[in-house]
């Protein structure tokens, strides 16, 4: 299994951070197999949707009425709101996989590959990339 990270700066408000076209590039001459992506972060997760068309905007709103920024979380160090972020582990997971054919991704034609951070608290996180050959 080959592997590597890199740095994404997701700055100082919620996000949805595209990756796919790092992930292409890692995947890229490598033959079939899985791509694995992770997060090693409490509070980000890692999401396969379509970028670009307002629905990176509309998973944000949504966790703005499912998980309030506001001060009613018992996890309460940071800024305010900040436990919401220790619990969206739980609705985007930390990791995913996908599928590999050819040294190239398959996603499904609008799919993108994204790092899904609400936390303000953390401008900076980890991305680990691995390969499972097939």
């Amino acid at each position: 299994m080959d592997s590597e990270t890199f740095d994404l700066h997701t700055g100082d408000r919620p996000v949805v951070a595209d990756v796919t076209e790092r992930c292409a590039r890692f995947c890229a001459g490598r033959g079939d197999g899985l791509l694995h992506v992770f997060v090693p972060h409490a509070t980000a997760g890692v999401a396969v949707l379509e970028l670009g068309a307002g629905s990176d905007e509309d998973l944000l709103t949504s966790f703005d009425w499912l998980l309030p920024a506001d001060d009613r979380w018992r996890h309460a160090h940071g800024s305010s709101g900040h436990g919401r972020s220790h619990v969206l582990p739980a609705f985007v997971a930390p990791s995913m996989t996908v599928p590999v054919l050819a040294g190239r991704l398959t996603l499904g034609t609008w799919q993108s590959v994204a790092v899904v951070d609400l936390n303000v608290d953390n401008p900076d996180r980890t991305v680990r990339l691995s390969f499972l050959p097939g």
